[in-house]
């Protein structure tokens, strides 16, 4: 079984003590890809992400600005992401979104900057990871068809999974799907089409059951595969090996097209 963990912190002080051994559990549980979010602490260091992948071949990166720190971005950032956004071991930029929750930049700074960056990664030909928490609305009506990616730790209802599979997006579950009060996410996951669905722990974060209240590591993501296959009716290999294709085709061009 190879396990693909699409949406992985390990910058996070959190795993300051461990983290090589929270490497090895990852891959002693099956996954065998992980892709590093590169926001980190927000500009200037837009590279920590590509720090981790240029060391380990099983990683790839992220670029990019997260919402709360819009208001660090500056030309120099942006003229910086479109420089790095070539590198090769960059396959996505992201997360990049809107944060209405704690606005902790401006709401109008925030657009400003997801714009900047979606034209960013359009030239670049490059996927996007959406983050976008009570703010689904302005981002929906920011982002267009062409503009391919991952709708991250998807957490809305059905109606708002058909919106962005409308405009062509894959939808990411993470541990939030394994809650108990989470039926509406996991009516979205049930009704994805199997070529769109990617699972993500979002480690350190929101831990799946039966691992909630505890630091997230990427070996949790296992518990999400196993609760997306229960929800939709088939084994785990199958989810295994239909999140780690869509992964492959979407952030590493792999895939029936071009081999």
């Amino acid at each position: 079984m190879r396990l693909v963990d699409s949406h992985v912190h390990l910058d996070d002080r959190k795993f300051d003590a461990d983290r090589e051994a929270v490497i090895e559990r990852a891959l002693a549980a099956g996954v065998e890809r992980m892709m590093a979010i590169g926001t980190g602490s927000g500009p200037p260091d837009l590279e920590t992400a590509i720090r981790q992948a240029e060391r380990y071949p099983f990683i790839v990166a992220t670029i990019g600005v997260h919402p709360h720190d819009a208001s660090k971005a500056t030309p120099e950032t942006f003229a910086r992401l479109r420089h790095l956004a070539a590198h090769p071991k960059v396959a996505a930029i992201g997360e990049i979104g809107l944060d209405y929750h704690y606005d902790f930049s401006p709401r109008d700074v925030q657009r400003a900057v997801f714009l900047k960056q979606l034209e960013i990664a359009a030239e670049a030909g490059k996927p996007i990871v959406i983050h976008t928490r009570e703010a689904w609305a302005d981002t929906m009506a920011l982002v267009e068809p062409a503009h391919r990616g991952i709708m991250h730790c998807f957490t809305g209802d059905p109606q708002q999974a058909r919106e962005a599979l409308d405009l062509g997006f894959h939808l990411a579950f993470g541990g939030v799907l394994t809650f108990p009060n989470a039926d509406t996410v996991r009516e979205a996951a049930r009704i994805t089409p199997e070529d769109r669905l990617l699972v993500e722990t979002d480690c350190p974060y929101l831990a799946p059951v039966p691992h909630r209240g505890r630091r997230n590591e990427p070996a949790f993501v296992i518990e999400v595969a196993r609760r997306l296959a229960e929800v939709r009716g088939c084994t785990l290999d199958e989810i295994a090996g239909q999140t780690m294709r869509n992964f492959e085709r979407l952030c590493l061009r792999v895939g029936p097209a071009n081999g």
